[in-house]
């Protein structure tokens, strides 16, 4: 799906709210500007729900829950409509991809051929799920007398569904997909940053045919439209991905209603490379690592344990790389390298590169500054003389900016790749399978990635350990957050 012409940044058809199966305005009248991160100009006004556009949504989506055609539908037909859906998406695949440039700033390369593949993969793997979750026979006990036991997964409910602005359609998909496929209705948050993507998908699933109120989606902020649906008492769950300070929050907000909570959080993932690795592989991979999507990318490999003995050797090639590395125009098809997602998140890096430099006192070996005079575009950034303690190596900068940590034996690098907060993900370069295993044994991490990084499958959980995480994402796992287990006895009587 390589493209080698341009395409050109689509017309924007969906900016309103979408609530019970029609499209309307915020109850407020208020909108919000939605901003190309390559420009800085505004795209389009935007409806900014809050909680009265919230409180609408969870009643659409409890009627559907509970009466609609939705309640009535088999779960064959539930997956039919997942499958609809992507095949739609395939349809509008190069609409989609140009959307989420135009909307988050990531080149157009990265958005055709690796989100929107996702994003299809995603809604096929649950269409095929939803007429497969099922319950157990449980051969209890006869001591106890003659009964019959099993089993039942039933829907968890009304949804409430809060992404990120970094993968935007894929953490629609990853989220929709599971609850749809269980039998769910949902009520999406987009960030507000990125909320044209959604919407437009959102239209498609209408084309698609799921019934009114099954899903619904109200852009706004995490302050209002946000906090609404956390606090809401007709919302029986809560999947969020983003910052684990917000989860805590969310946390709190949901302790009256006891809601059900999943969070995919953030990381400071080590990767690791050792004196023994393929050196030209493991480059590419640091460089996949953490420049890949900006650094937006919430298990970015932003520790780089490199062995001490290749250490200069080893940055050498990363540096000569990412200094190779295309910025540019995002819808450039020659671009690698996009604009931060906002001004914000721009300076948010900026501060954080400032922080490497003066108060942590680390060399900046490349990058370090702004590339172009518009747009919110960082050079790829390298540190070394970093020590684990250092802000640049605690704190997620989310960006493109990379620590390198050197280490001389494994029980020390085990012992600092470990000293983190996080544990979303990790990687290890080497050509000893032994010492790969012993890494992958000893990483407190949801993910190790071995000689590879990056490496993402719809049917492969994800999620983290610590502050990265409860529940997992994708695969068969994310099935129990979306469903009831429900034991029935039947008293069998004498025989």
């Amino acid at each position: 799906m390589v493209t080698a012409t341009r395409i050109q940044a689509p017309e924007v058809t969906e900016t309103r709210l979408l609530i019970n199966g029609e499209w309307c305005d915020a109850d407020s009248g208020k909108t919000f500007a939605c901003i190309n991160p390559a420009t800085g100009d505004t795209i389009a006004q935007i409806a900014e729900g809050d909680a009265a556009d919230v409180d609408r949504a969870v009643k659409s989506a409890r009627k559907a829950f509970e009466t609609g055609p939705w309640s009535k539908m088999s779960a064959r037909d539930r997956g039919n409509l997942l499958l609809k859906l992507a095949d739609l998406i395939g349809e509008h695949a190069e609409e989609l991809a140009a959307l989420e440039t135009l909307d988050n700033g990531k080149p157009i390369t990265e958005a055709l051929n690796a989100d929107i593949p996702m994003v299809q993969a995603a809604y096929r793997y649950y269409g095929g799920w939803a007429d497969k979750i099922y319950g157990d026979t449980i051969p209890v006990d006869r001591a106890m007398g003659n009964f019959f036991c099993y089993t039942k997964r039933e829907p968890v409910g009304v949804c409430g569904q809060i992404i990120p602005w970094n993968f935007p359609l894929l953490m629609m998909a990853w989220k929709w997909g599971p609850a749809l496929a269980c039998g769910n209705t949902v009520i999406l948050k987009p960030a507000e940053q990125t909320p044209l993507g959604a919407l437009r998908v959102g239209a498609l699933a209408m084309e698609a045919g799921f019934p009114p109120g099954v899903i619904n989606i109200v852009n706004g902020f995490g302050e209002t439209a946000g906090d609404a649906l956390v606090k809401h008492p007709d919302v029986d769950k809560i999947a969020f991905t983003g910052e684990y300070k917000t989860a805590q929050i969310i946390m709190a907000n949901a302790a009256p209603t006891l809601k059900r909570l999943t969070f995919e959080l953030g990381g400071k993932s080590p990767n690791v490379v050792f004196a023994d690795a393929d050196l030209d592989q493991a480059a590419q991979g640091a460089m996949a690592g953490i420049f890949f999507n900006q650094g937006e990318v919430c298990c970015a490999g932003s520790r780089l344990f490199v062995e001490q003995s290749i250490h200069d050797e080893f940055v050498d090639r990363f540096k000569t790389l990412a200094e190779q590395r295309r910025l540019g125009d995002p819808f450039d098809p020659q671009t690698e390298q996009g604009a931060q997602v906002s001004e914000e998140q721009f300076d948010k890096v900026m501060k954080y590169i400032d922080i490497g430099k003066n108060e942590d006192k680390a060399t900046c070996v490349t990058g370090g500054e702004r590339f172009g005079d518009k747009g919110f575009f960082v050079k790829p950034t390298i540190f070394t003389g970093v020590n684990n303690q250092m802000r640049i190596a605690r704190d997620e900068i989310f960006g493109p900016v990379v620590s390198v940590l050197p280490f001389s034996d494994f029980d020390s690098l085990v012992s600092d790749a470990n000293d983190t907060q996080y544990g979303l993900a990790s990687a290890v370069w080497t050509k000893d399978i032994t010492k790969a295993h012993a890494f992958a044994d000893a990483v407190k991490a949801g993910t190790v990635w071995v000689n590879c990084y990056n490496t993402f499958d719809i049917a492969a959980p994800f999620g983290g350990y610590k502050f990265s995480g409860h529940g997992r994402e994708c695969g068969r796992n994310v099935l129990d957050h979306y469903t009831e287990t429900k034991t029935v006895w039947i008293n069998l009587g004498e025989r």
